[in-house]
């Protein structure tokens, strides 16, 4: 999932080990929702809406301010016709643009009050608080029956002082299962806040606990610490749990060690963690259909550092593990790159397969199916243009003998060409965005320069099909193309 992002410090790391073969910064999304076709819900209209960011917009001439949009789904999907834009000077929203915020950094949505509209988290996590340049904010922007109106509070960092990045990681989810969401969020320290039992009109949660996984905080070098968070139910009883994505020094053994924490009645357990593969980008969903989350962690790297290491659970050109889940947390683990059985492409140094990825049901089969990026993918000879694919879920697992799909802006029926660095697949989405049950796809990529765009693809109930795709840049959404805004680099979980 990244180069600024969530994972900035990640792609950056990441770009070091494979010769700076990761050239684009964005950080992509996780997986939220476990068991069914996932989707945010602003607007209470039933379908599915998509919550993505520009995070270095230029806002008011204040470079790297960021803005946040929300395109509403409708029966023929998402467009720029019907949608949201909002900064920190948008009438209501907390705080002020400034250069460097990066308003969007990180986004999770729930209903964190429990108006029967979704709610969006957004964090800002370079905000300028007092004379810490990058001291961090979080703001909850609430949704209404028109949609995300800009109205929101902001949640105060507890710990104002003792860490930067306020809010760079955040995950949404019903962590202790009492019916309420709850939302985690990260900074430069080791320690997550878990806020629970929702939020009132103010903003005030029904109580905050810390929690603190096996991982490092950042160093100097290295200044973040968890990569990334995602929610989901793997062992099924109920209560979410939260894979974290940790950082670990370069001199140790695994460049990076991930950790499955279960949710419990009181809340997230430590003491229950589990280690995971390795790995910068992570999505839970049910691929096999038998009650537990699937956990499915991208590592887009190649084998080798640029000082000719071998780096762990990597493969040439980049992998991702599907570890399955069980009545007691993660289990069995498959390792799966463009070389296994069908899968489309080849494995090719730079591919960065596994960069981003997410789940959702395309064929209503009740088996999470799964998109994965490959935004350095070079095709007809035109480098880092980008493509994505589809590999579909079935009851043993993922299946990478058939049905298999790779989409390019050069496949027949998806808008635009290959142009070089695209990044086509900077993020991906599976949400049901025209409200027939069944996920259809959204791709962000760095088009014209890094301005971003996002490309639709619907399902037409068995597969992921061309008609009726449509793709949109930042300037029809309101987003400023001065600098480099990516806007689409980031979809809300």
């Amino acid at each position: 999932m990244h180069a600024y992002s969530r994972l900035a410090l990640a792609t950056a790391a990441a770009a070091a080990l494979t010769g700076g073969l990761l050239t684009f910064a964005a950080s992509p999304a996780t997986a939220a929702d476990s068991f069914k076709v996932a989707k945010a819900d602003f607007n209470g209209d039933g379908i599915g809406d998509i919550a993505t960011s520009a995070a270095t917009a230029y806002v008011s001439g204040h470079k790297d301010a960021g803005q946040v949009v929300v395109l509403y789904g409708t029966t023929t999907g998402v467009s720029s016709a019907r949608r949201t834009t909002l900064s920190q000077n948008s009438t209501g929203v907390p705080g002020t643009a400034e250069t460097g915020d990066q308003f969007g950094y990180d986004l999770a949505y729930a209903d964190f009050n429990h108006d029967g509209y979704d709610d969006l988290a957004v964090g800002t996590p370079h905000e300028k608080v007092g004379t810490d340049t990058n001291g961090g904010a979080v703001t909850l922007l609430w949704g209404s029956a028109s949609g995300l109106t800009g109205k929101g509070v902001e949640i105060p960092d507890p710990a104002a002082g003792s860490h930067d990045y306020w809010g760079q990681n955040l995950a949404a989810g019903d962590f202790d299962g009492d019916g309420k969401a709850d939302l985690v969020v990260g900074s430069s320290a080791a320690t997550l806040y878990l806020y629970k039992g929702g939020f009132g009109a103010t903003g005030t949660p029904g109580s905050r606990t810390t929690v603190k996984p096996p991982i490092e905080s950042g160093t100097n070098d290295y200044p973040y610490g968890p990569m990334n968070l995602t929610a989901g139910d793997v062992n099924g009883d109920g209560r979410t749990d939260l894979v974290v994505d940790g950082y670990e020094t370069r001199t140790s053994s695994h460049w990076n060690t991930n950790y499955w924490l279960p949710g419990t009645a009181n809340g997230l357990s430590t003491a229950s963690a589990k280690a995971l593969k390795s790995g910068i980008v992570t999505g839970i969903g049910d691929i096999d259909h038998d009650g537990f989350g699937d956990i499915v962690t991208g590592a887009s790297w190649d084998t080798k550092t640029g000082d000719g290491r071998t780096i762990p659970d990597s493969a040439k050109g980049g992998r991702i593990s599907v570890t399955y889940g069980s009545a007691s947390g993660p289990a069995t683990t498959r390792a799966i790159n463009q070389d296994t059985g069908n899968v489309p492409g080849s494995s090719e140094t730079g591919d960065g397969f596994g960069w981003d990825l997410d789940l959702g049901d395309v064929n209503g089969d009740g088996c999470q199916d799964l998109v994965v990026s490959s935004p350095n993918e070079d095709i007809g000879g035109v480098t880092n243009t980008g493509q994505v694919t589809v590999l579909y879920g079935s009851r043993t697992g993922v299946n990478t003998t058939s049905g298999a799909q790779a989409f390019a802006q050069s496949t027949t029926g998806v808008p635009g060409t290959d142009e070089k660095a695209d990044l086509f697949g900077a993020d991906v989405k599976l949400d049901d965005v025209t409200g027939d049950g069944k996920a259809d796809l959204v791709i962000g990529s760095y088009e014209n320069g890094g301005d971003g765009a996002i490309t639709y693809l619907p399902s037409n109930g068995k597969k992921i099909t061309t008609s009726g795709s449509r793709t949109f840049g930042a300037s029809t959404v309101g987003v400023s193309t001065s600098g480099s805004p990516q806007w689409g680099a980031v979809f809300a979980d």
